[in-house]
């Protein structure tokens, strides 16, 4: 009688710590999982090597996508039909326009060759010194923007423009002889020339300038925040590198970057706090006493 009386009790006592096991289990997933969704002040030496080998990966993967040179050439050539269905078909004249302004057209070379690194590189150091809580979520915009893009460059190669069959466009860099841009001259080799949709000039700028839009306290530095991607789109035309669709293709991954911030973080990185403590505070896992 005693014995079975012991083993009930043991019995009700395992039964009633088991829900409790259970529920730390489930506070301590669900606290990891909270923690990593908490903004936190990034480190310095983690984001230089974060930064350093994800263009890496990314460059050594955009450069290994099969040369599809007949698709690509087949794919711009149903672009270009697109557009002059829709009456926006004039990045020829654009072309030829500023290619007849020698300053100009060398000026948007250089341009299309070096803003693209230097102002993006230039934002998300600004991010980390003057909005260390928003750099994680805003950062996590910019890189999956550029993961999907590359997605896109596998399954839609696309000649640029200035590399069309039949086409009057000017390879403005080769004209000109500018240095500096993958995409022509001696560089070419080195990078895909059928990797034009979408644009990342149009997608990494255009990020830019949101973030320098919303973040920014000086009203005219907001502004120049929403001239930079427009003049992007100018010089990625103008230089024959893209066609006005790529543009709409890189504005679409962007959206995709952002709407995966949104889901991780819940709130858009503008909306999250400016500052945060360098390590977020640790929260008990265990049941606190009425």
């Amino acid at each position: 009688m005693g014995e079975s009386t012991v083993t009930t009790l043991e019995g009700q006592e395992q039964a009633a710590h088991q829900p409790v096991a259970d529920e730390a289990n489930s506070r301590a997933g669900q606290g990891f999982l909270r923690r990593l969704r908490t903004p936190r002040r990034p480190r310095l030496w983690f984001e230089i090597l974060l930064i350093a080998v994800s263009y890496w990966t990314y460059s050594l993967i955009r450069n290994a996508v099969p040369e599809q040179r007949a698709k690509a050439l087949e794919n711009a050539d149903w672009i270009w039909k697109v557009e002059h269905h829709l009456g926006i078909a004039v990045e020829e004249s654009v072309n030829h326009g500023v290619n007849s302004v020698t300053w100009l057209i060398v000026g948007m070379n250089y341009y299309y060759a070096t803003l693209h690194f230097v102002v993006t590189l230039g934002v998300l150091v600004w991010l980390y010194r003057s909005h260390p809580g928003r750099y994680a979520a805003t950062r996590m915009v910019l890189f999956a923007t550029t993961g999907v893009a590359l997605v896109g460059y596998y399954l839609y190669p696309l000649a640029p423009p200035r590399l069309m069959n039949g086409s009057d466009f000017i390879d403005t860099v080769v004209v000109h002889q500018t240095w500096g841009s993958m995409a022509s001259g001696d560089l070419k080799n080195m990078s895909n020339q059928y990797a034009a949709m979408p644009s990342m000039h149009i997608g990494w700028s255009l990020w830019c300038g949101l973030t320098i839009f919303a973040l920014a306290s000086v009203p005219w530095v907001r502004v120049l925040g929403l001239l930079y991607p427009t003049a992007t789109l100018v010089v990625i035309v103008a230089t024959a590198n893209h066609f006005w669709l790529d543009a709409v293709g890189g504005m679409i991954c962007l959206a995709f970057g952002y709407t995966v911030a949104r889901l991780w973080y819940g709130s858009l990185p503008y909306a999250l706090p400016q500052l945060v403590p360098a390590k977020p505070p640790r929260r008990s896992l265990l049941p606190t006493k009425a």
